[in-house]
């Protein structure tokens, strides 16, 4: 699927959304929004819940977002539909990819790192609450989390793992 499928209100009450989710969708998305579009609005207002439960009702997107050279502040949310490349260091509060993460430098988020596939860092992976990865975490260096380390498949890191 791509990331230009567009979601409505009646498409929502078809997933089974909660009468909490109608409300803001319909406050923040009146005529409907895409799929992306959705997703950072959840960003934006740090609302997990709905892009998590969004990611599992409809699933990931075949596009592919390339980070480099951007400004990402360390208080910056990213959930994205697709899988996320970051050809630059990673320092943000979550991350969220419906696909996998790639980085060729290290990844650091204050507080989860979470991928429907994999996670995969040249350097190391740090997150404050917890690292979740569909498939395998790999990091060229060490992996540390605060709550929790959870990989469908394997964990492998150069360094360590704590």
């Amino acid at each position: 699927m791509k990331g230009t499928f567009r979601i409505t209100l009646d498409y929502l009450r078809e997933l089974g959304a909660c009468m909490e989710g109608h409300r803001e969708f319909k406050r923040a998305f009146p005529d409907g929004g895409g799929y992306q579009e959705v997703l950072d609005r959840c960003a934006e207002e740090g609302r997990i819940d709905f892009a998590r439960w969004l990611f599992s009702k409809v699933g990931p997107t075949e596009d592919v977002r390339i980070f480099e050279n951007e400004i990402l502040d360390k208080n910056k949310k990213l959930f994205f539909a697709g899988n996320m490349d970051f050809k630059q260091p990673v320092f943000v509060r979550y991350i969220f990819a419906g696909g996998g993460i790639q980085a060729g430098y290290g990844i650091q988020a204050g507080y989860g790192i979470w991928a429907a596939a994999g996670i995969q860092a040249g350097y190391g992976i740090q997150a404050g609450e917890g690292i979740r990865a569909g498939y395998g975490i790999q990091a060229g260096e060490g992996i540390r989390a605060g709550g929790g380390i959870q990989a469908g498949y394997g964990i492998q890191a150069g360094y360590g793992i704590w």
